[in-house]
């Protein structure tokens, strides 16, 4: 499984100290910079609930920090890729952050409440970043605070994830609200509890996040199996995401990429006015495209690791760029491999298949025109 580690001394989530007390407690992996369950279930069941049922999974890698201040609108739009005064209240927009010569730093997600401004980072990601934003706050009214410090709550708020075509149905069933679109989110109240229920970006099935009280953790848990959620582990949601071909920083994106080599323009806003990083896109953009870009792939053949170089399935084998990470899926029927990789863009034309080797033996590759069906 590809994970990302780079915490020093990751610490298990709030929902892996709940299911250490079972009988058979669930071994833990270093995901996102945090200690999650890697396998709840068998793989090829998790796999199904993802694609074509609802799955419940851990979250609790998620860390939100509050905007503060007079200045948070103006202040935070001059430091991410995409829009933040315009958003709408109740919705998010995911950012890329870059340094002034447009190189991306990391990601994060923008939520505007009513009034105020959250950032949903991942744990890895979560001191760098804000060691980067700190240090443009200079004359700015701003300050950047943990979401939830704790409170009344020892554990303070922690997410459960719930993914899938049915997810919507399994939170009818606990009287939780269902989003009719994506990057959005609305407060609820489920057995006497707050639930802060968000809807983010998915590609092959809706993908729900449920912020509570992390001592409650264990009954939402409990609750949402029961109404017909299956238990997934950071395995099977990384393999999803593969297939659903959303990139992860220090995984498919690195500080040397530039935003439009990423091929994720949602990320990107070209109306809202000057950011740091925002000459280069620019420039980019008006003068011409960039010589590679992050593409899904399908594979045949053995799976190969992170890097692995890819050439054109010809005579000439000319390098065509990379792969930054791939998975084998169990689906109905047998197995399906799939990858991101950063493509040169001379070797997308024309629809040609690439090539990659695995110690002795040779696969190929194609990119893929749009999500894959399962």
């Amino acid at each position: 499984m590809t994970h990302v580690d780079l915490a020093a001394s990751p610490s298990a989530t709030v929902l892996a100290t709940v299911l250490a007390s079972e009988k058979l407690p669930p071994v833990n992996v270093a995901y996102r910079g945090a200690l999650t369950p890697v396998e709840l279930d068998v793989r090829r069941s998790e796999i199904e609930a993802l694609i074509s049922g609802a799955a419940v999974h851990d979250l609790g890698w998620l860390r939100r920090m509050q905007v503060r201040g007079e200045d948070r609108f103006r202040w935070l739009s001059g430091m991410v890729t995409n829009t933040v005064s315009d958003l709408p209240a109740n919705a998010g927009a995911w950012n890329l952050v870059l340094n002034a010569q447009g190189r991306i730093q990391g990601d994060l997600t923008v939520w505007r409440g009513q009034e105020g401004l959250e950032l949903e980072i991942a744990a890895d990601q979560t001191e760098r970043l804000l060691a980067h934003l700190d240090h443009f706050i200079i004359m700015d009214d701003v300050e950047l605070l943990a979401a939830d410090p704790g409170g009344e709550s020892a554990l303070g708020e922690t997410p459960l994830g719930v993914t899938g075509p049915k997810a919507g149905e399994v939170l009818q069933r606990l009287g939780l609200p269902v989003l009719s679109e994506a990057m959005t989110q609305t407060q609820a109240t489920w057995s006497g509890v707050d639930v802060l229920v968000r809807r983010g970006y998915g590609v092959l099935a809706e993908h729900y996040a449920l912020w509570i009280a992390g001592e409650r953790a264990g009954e939402l848990w409990k609750a949402l199996t029961e109404a017909g959620a299956r238990p997934a582990g950071a395995a099977a949601l990384e393999a999803f995401r593969i297939a659903e071909g959303i990139p992860a920083y220090g995984i498919d994106l690195a500080e040397k990429d530039l935003p439009q080599e990423t091929s994720q323009m949602r990320a990107l806003s070209f109306n809202k006015g000057c950011y740091l990083g925002q000459e280069i896109v620019e420039r980019i953009r008006s003068r011409g495209n960039v010589h590679r870009h992050l593409r899904s792939l399908e594979l045949e053949g053995a799976v190969p690791g992170n890097g692995t170089e890819l050439s054109l399935d010809d005579p000439s084998g000319k390098p065509a760029g990379h792969i930054t990470s791939a998975v084998e899926l169990p689906v109905r029927g047998g197995t399906r491999i799939f990858a991101l990789g950063m493509i040169r863009a001379e070797a997308e034309t024309g629809n040609q298949l690439l090539r990659y080797r695995v110690g002795d033996a040779t696969g190929t590759a194609r990119i893929l025109a749009g999500p894959p069906t399962f």
